[in-house]
């Protein structure tokens, strides 16, 4: 089921959607806006054509069509034609007055005809500095097609400018050098006269609504941007939100994982958590090597201790023996009061041979290790540390997860287990005793010492122990620790703790214990 944290957050197909969409949107929304734009410029271009179209033809009806008609005898072009009766302007005259009949209507096109040399009877004209450099421009270069460009706006609007040369021609020179009123009488032919400029405006606020479909567009786009960020924001908040809840339960988890790996076996914990291994009542039978060890008399040595001592020591002991047990890869199957259980292969296997050396080195390396553990606790005042006795076989037993629905124990059932734990009951403390049957397996890396052979309650042989005595590998003459206990004997000598002393009062004590020995057993005494 679904949290509330989750549906927060969105589809990506829906965002992928949107974003495609935004896409599309973006050249559709220019294109609309260039065609607007192109239609409101004709609009506008074609209204102000009109208007100076109109203008114009009202001019020459009042100036030019109206003179003539009204004129008593033939028609002259005249600059001065409102002094004379039925004359009609020059083209000079018709250009400056086009200009400022056009000049005075409020529209985006304004015209200009003008020069630094009008004639006497006009008044000058005032030149700005683009039109006066147009002039200098347009004489030093004398041509007719030149054309001068200024751009000039604010960031409000913009105004373009162009300016083209008035050129005389010859008709032109022979009436301005014979004009009286004439500013100049040598004029020649391709002279500049003046210059026309026609100047066109256009505010930027007045085109802002052309760009209607991509101001919606961005508005649109905006609002979505705003609108991602906000959810985004939320979707944040509600996956940190749900990663910290994760690293809480993480956390928890790990802990109680962390907890529950202290009441199994490493490779149980790691089968289950790894999910190799299912949590379900199953077995199966294999061939293992199972170890049972017992600890003499601990029952009367927990009558001497106080429990407190006795736990603390009880659990070292287990530790020791565990940390030693998972170095050689034993499933440590349970703790039964003072007797460890475990075996090899399951579920992890090296081959039967394998594991059975694996077990016999683990018991081999636990009673050296008790040695020195039996050291440390007498140094600390413990009169009768613990002597163990081990067991080891090999055969074949059912493995798995015994119990109920609601609770199981993984464990191993069999006859097999039931004869290693008779094998440690017929050892000597401190030492280790096998079945024949792990003896063949191991017997290319142990000396041992075959025992009379016992009945098993469940096994119809007889079965044969083998009382190890020592690696092959090792030298009992290079051994220096050496220790036997039973009734009335309790004895530990470990050579690399003694100093020289030590070695001298030994060496005494255990020449009297040989001929103390010695008459007892009717025998002479062997003495240095």
């Amino acid at each position: 089921m679904p949290t509330a944290a989750s549906s927060h957050i969105f589809r990506p197909q829906l965002l992928a959607a949107a974003v495609i969409l935004g896409l599309v949107m973006l050249p559709v929304a220019v294109w609309l806006d260039l065609r607007n734009l192109s239609d409101q410029a004709l609009h506008t271009q074609a209204e102000s054509l009109s208007s100076v179209i109109s203008d114009i033809r009202g001019y020459y009806a009042r100036n030019v069509v109206r003179r003539v008609l009204e004129a008593p005898g033939e028609t002259r072009p005249l600059h001065n034609y409102y002094d004379v009766p039925g004359a009609i302007p020059i083209p000079a005259t018709l250009s400056i007055e086009l200009g400022e009949v056009i000049g005075r209507k409020e529209g985006i096109v304004a015209y200009r005809f003008v020069s630094d040399y009008p004639f006497a009877n006009r008044a000058p004209h005032v030149l700005d500095g683009f039109e006066t450099r147009a002039l200098e421009a347009f004489r030093q270069s004398r041509r007719a097609d030149a054309t001068l460009v200024e751009t000039t706006g604010s960031f409000f609007d913009r105004r373009i400018r162009i300016a083209t040369p008035v050129m005389l021609g010859g008709a032109c020179v022979e009436c301005h050098n014979s004009h009286p009123e004439s500013p100049r009488h040598d004029w020649q032919a391709g002279d500049v006269r003046g210059i026309q400029a026609i100047t066109i405006e256009q505010p930027i606020a007045a085109n802002i609504l052309s760009f209607k479909f991509l101001l919606a567009y961005l508005l649109a786009a905006g609002s979505a941007g705003t609108a991602f960020v906000f959810l985004q924001s939320r979707q944040a908040r509600a996956m940190r939100r749900m990663n910290e809840e994760l690293e809480t339960a993480n956390s928890f988890l790990a802990s109680i994982s962390m907890k529950i790996a202290k009441y199994l076996s490493p490779q149980i914990y790691k089968s289950i958590f790894s999910g190799e291994k299912d949590v379900a009542i199953s077995t199966e039978r294999k061939k293992l090597t199972i170890f049972f060890s017992d600890i003499q008399n601990f029952t009367s040595m927990s009558e001497r201790l106080q429990p407190e001592e006795l736990t603390n020591l009880l659990n070292e002991y287990f530790t020791e023996m565990s940390t030693i047990a998972a170095a050689h890869g034993a499933t440590v199957d349970k703790f039964i009061g003072d007797a460890i259980l475990a075996f090899f292969g399951d579920p992890e296997t090296k081959g039967a041979a394998e594991d059975a050396k694996s077990c016999l080195y683990m018991a081999m390396e636990m009673q050296k290790r008790l040695v020195e553990l039996n050291a440390e606790w007498r140094r600390r005042g413990v009169q009768d540390p613990f002597m163990v006795r081990m067991g080891i076989n090999t055969g074949y037993c059912n493995v798995g997860n015994f119990g109920s629905n609601d609770r199981m124990d993984y464990t191993i059932i069999g006859a097999e287990a039931n004869l290693a734990a008779r094998l440690q009951s017929i050892a000597e403390p401190g030492h280790i005793v096998m079945s024949y049957e792990t003896f063949a397996l191991v017997q290319d890396v142990v000396r041992a010492r075959k025992l009379d052979a016992i009945q098993v309650k469940g096994i119809t042989r007889d079965v044969v122990p083998y009382m190890v005595e020592g690696a092959i590998a090792c030298d009992p003459a290079r051994t220096s620790v050496f220790n036997a206990y039973g009734a009335g004997m309790n004895v530990f000598i470990d050579v690399n703790m003694l100093d020289d002393a030590d070695v001298h009062r030994l060496k005494g004590t255990l020449q009297s214990a040989i001929t103390a020995l010695a008459t007892k057993s009717g025998a002479k005494p062997q003495m240095e």
